[in-house]
């Protein structure tokens, strides 16, 4: 079983960013972070895999940087320009389950507990 834990969440207005940070138990070639905001389905935001490769959703594309320390089996979502809508909270899951599109919640295998952001206008 493979342990996550985030952190760096919290609240910052508009057009501010926050960086937040996942640490792993391991390393894991295939890593993202999802979003859920109350009374939505979740969101795939970003995804990087073992060689390095990313992927974003196109609400975020240009605003955050998904990047990793394979030597501190470490993910991080910096994430800039926020808006009022990016308010949500964000898990970091690692693996594959099979299935679905690169970003699509349903294919990780592991999750984090959860780090909450909130953006005010």
């Amino acid at each position: 079983q493979m342990r996550l834990v985030e952190s760096g969440g919290g609240s910052v207005e508009a057009g501010g960013s926050l960086r937040l940070s996942c640490a792993a138990s391991a390393w894991n070639a295939r890593m993202g972070w999802i979003r859920q905001a109350p009374g939505k389905e979740r969101e795939g935001v970003a995804t990087t895999t073992g060689g390095n490769t990313t992927y974003y959703a196109d609400s975020v594309k240009g605003r955050f940087t998904v990047s990793r320390d394979n030597d501190k089996n470490t993910v991080y979502l910096q994430m800039n320009s926020l808006k009022p809508e990016d308010t949500a909270m964000y898990y970091c899951a690692a693996g594959y389950r099979g299935g679905g599109s690169v970003l699509s919640p349903d294919t990780f295998l592991y999750w984090g507990q959860g780090t909450q952001v909130t953006v005010s206008s």
